[in-house]
């Protein structure tokens, strides 16, 4: 009896207390921007049935310039991963304007991280860390994903890195 009430507490606790993507972007001060359209012939997601699928976004600043240049030249492994993580930021709101809550996100399914990068370069991974460890950190154990980090010998606009993402939705 006293282990079931134990479990009982820590499900109502967990319950009482987790919170939502968007209060946790408000924990973190992070204010989602108003995107841009595309600059070609695509748009920023197409939703099938549960999944949707994001299209490749960069690190585009608040003043709409995007974080440029190759890691192992240009960047380092830090300003990398804060490219990233700017990305993951842009990607969000996406999301957001796909499906209005953030609540309704059931998993964020496959991120697919493509590095600008020298050719001696081998740290894609610790890069697009700044990606994922944004989305981890804002959806939690739905936000844990498949992922492939690459890199790529250059981006459109020399941008640092561009992600791709599928998320399934209720």
């Amino acid at each position: 009896m006293k282990f079931f009430c134990f479990i009982l507490s820590l499900v109502i606790s967990t319950i009482m207390f987790a919170q939502t993507p968007e209060e946790n972007l408000k924990a973190k001060g992070i204010e989602l921007p108003v995107l841009p359209k595309p600059v070609a012939n695509y748009v920023n997601a197409v939703r099938t049935g549960n999944l949707i699928y994001l299209s490749g976004k960069g690190p585009l600043r608040k003043d709409g310039t995007y974080i440029t240049g190759k890691s192992g030249k240009d960047i380092s492994i830090e300003q990398g991963y804060d490219a990233a993580r700017l990305t993951a930021i842009i990607q969000i709101a996406v999301l957001k304007e796909m499906i209005g809550d953030l609540s309704k996100v059931k998993r964020i399914v496959k991120v697919l991280g493509m590095v600008n990068s020298s050719p001696d370069f081998y740290d894609q991974p610790k890069v697009i860390n700044g990606f994922s460890d944004l989305i981890v950190d804002i959806f939690g154990e739905k936000g844990k994903h498949a992922r492939s980090a690459i890199g790529v010998a250059s981006l459109p606009m020399n941008i640092a890195v561009e992600v791709e993402m599928i998320v399934e939705v209720e």
